[in-house]
């Protein structure tokens, strides 16, 4: 355990390293800033509540995480949740903000306790489809909160498409200088990452706007400011709130813990595999937690971490976690002494940045992807089911849309995992013919594979177990009542797995094909399947390859 705890960020540092990881905290900061304000009103609590997550989440993360190069810090997508998370907690009523803390609170202790217990394999249980069709959702999402501000409307309720019905129908009532500043902060931040992927387009675009505000007198001709900003440092302390309404966070904690692990984790290893080192999913739990628990007592908001944060600090040349503690020191500078250069900016300028950054995650290519990963065979294996990783991604995002941000995620791993019992319990069994160079492969695909008269060799394109074992007790069951077979074998060499019902049903087989006068064998069992095989069956059995098995059928004093 106590190599658990040993910081690894900094670990064989060199002194050379120094001015590239100062250079990309200098450029993290400069992304950070603006986007911490943007995601703070995201999580419908007061922009500074960003800039308060960000100094500690960081330095924690770099005590307790594994990656080198993961800037953490508030984002989109747990913002979202926690918008959604909070309101139905506080019911709409006062304490948004203390309870967004606690959220990060209940978060970072329920991703360090899962740290700590080693559940760092949970990630997996999201699946890639699914989070990207949450990721998708979420972005649709949080683009219906935020346009109503880049066009000075009134921001309607409900789901997606009752927000997105509500700006339509007030388009008509937009003010004309908010759009204009909303439009062209969102064109100058996408030209920018478009064309000057090195500059920190947000803090030009915010920059720009507080520069405009005064001399074009934008408040007075009606477009919303962020005005005043608290300045100084947060107070360090528990958010004061009862134990009931923490424990009532928990069950959203655990949503929003999950969505930043996986997210975090992710970006992670994409730039550790770059680097050339390895990140430990336990250590990110730790790292992860550390950083929520550290961003809650500074009553800031719940964090995770960035992939595009962590592309620009890694394209600006950060070797290690430097770089994150000089974004943090930056940040820290930046509320002691620059909150007053922030109060001048157009929310619409805020909207914009936040708008420009979710775009990104609108990647309705991948989803066609998923789609397109189709044959006619799956079709008719698998049916509707063929395409269950675009069901998948589809379900999370369309639960998201419909069912808000949470039932979404869940709806999603749920359906994926329903889909794959469902194709798990109908695996292809397919006819095999013998190859001359003597390989046994699929007839259908390989029309010149050749077939021992009167026996039927067939394989198992999947595990055996209690969900498909009386669908291939019944097919082995129909090939073995045709008229001129006398003999059926199954290659189990590319079985994985098999349990003890399935086990009894190939034993069964013998007895059910006998009443036919047809034989059966099982050839080619390995490992741990010709253990349970063995174990079921009650008989030992040489280890033959389907070769020999198809020769002692056909010599039946020898099966």
């Amino acid at each position: 355990m106590g190599g658990l705890w040993t910081p690894v960020s900094l670990r064989g540092y060199r002194r050379s390293w120094l001015r590239g990881d100062v250079v990309a905290g200098l450029t993290v900061w400069a992304v950070l800033v603006p986007e911490s304000l943007a995601y703070a009103t995201i999580a419908g609590v007061d922009p500074v509540v960003g800039l308060y997550a960000a100094p500690a989440a960081l330095l924690l993360y770099a005590l307790f995480g594994s990656s080198r190069h993961l800037v953490v810090g508030p984002m989109s997508a747990t913002a979202a949740l926690s918008a959604a998370v909070v309101g139905g907690v506080s019911g709409g009523g006062g304490g948004f903000a203390a309870l967004t803390a606690a959220l990060a609170v209940v978060t970072g202790a329920v991703a360090v306790l899962a740290g700590l217990a080693r559940l760092g394999f949970l990630s997996g249980f999201i699946s890639e489809p699914v989070l990207k069709g949450f990721i998708v959702g979420l972005a649709l999402t949080i683009l219906a909160g935020q346009l109503p501000k880049l066009f000075g409307v009134p921001k309607g309720e409900g789901d997606f498409f009752e927000q997105i019905w509500s700006l339509v129908t007030h388009l008509g009532q937009a003010n004309a200088w908010t759009t204009a500043v909303g439009l062209l902060s969102l064109v100058l931040v996408l030209a920018l990452k478009r064309w000057l992927p090195l500059v920190p387009a947000a803090l030009v675009a915010a920059a720009l706007g507080v520069t405009a505000a005064v001399p074009f007198d934008l408040k007075s001709h009606g477009v919303g400011l962020v005005g005043h900003i608290t300045s100084g440092l947060p107070s360090l302390a528990l958010p004061h709130l009862p134990i009931g309404e923490y424990l009532a966070l928990a069950g959203g904690a655990v949503g929003v813990a999950l969505v930043g692990f996986a997210e975090g984790l992710g970006a992670a290893k994409t730039y550790a595999a770059k680097a050339g080192y390895d990140v430990d999913a336990n250590r990110e739990l730790l790292g992860l937690g550390a950083a929520n628990v550290g961003a809650g007592f500074c009553s800031g908001m719940p964090v995770n971490g960035s992939l595009s944060k962590t592309a620009v600090n890694g394209g600006a040349g950060a070797r290690s976690q430097v770089s994150g503690l000089t974004a943090a020191a930056l940040t820290v500078v930046t509320l002691l002494f620059l909150t007053g250069l922030f109060e001048s900016l157009p929310e619409a300028t805020l909207a914009a940045i936040v708008i420009a950054a979710v775009v990104d995650l609108l990647d309705f290519p991948a989803l066609a992807r998923l789609y397109r990963i189709w044959t006619s065979r799956l079709g008719q294996i698998y049916g509707p089911a063929a395409r269950a990783d675009f069901l998948a991604a589809l379900a999370a995002l369309l639960g998201v849309l419909v069912f808000d941000t949470l039932p979404g995620l869940f709806l999603g791993i749920g359906v994926s995992l329903v889909l794959l019992l469902y194709r798990a319990s109908r695996p292809n069994l397919t006819e095999l013919g013998r190859l001359p160079g003597g390989a046994w492969v699929d007839r259908d695909r390989n029309p010149e594979a050749e077939t021992v008269p009167g026996v039927v060799v067939v394989r198992v394109e999947g595990g055996l177990f209690f969900a498909n074992a009386d669908r291939i007790r019944s097919a082995v069951r129909a090939i073995g009542a045709r008229d001129d077979v006398y003999a059926v074998v199954l290659d189990a060499g590319v079985i994985p797995f098999v349990d003890v019902t399935a086990a009894e049903m190939l034993a069964g087989l013998r007895t059910d094909l006998g009443r036919t006068n047809a034989a059966f064998a099982v050839a080619h069992d390995v490992g741990q399947v010709r253990d349970v095989i063995g174990e079921a069956d009650g008989r030992e059995r040489a280890r033959r390859t389907v070769d020999e098995t198809v020769a002692a059928v056909l010599r039946p004093d020898e099966t």
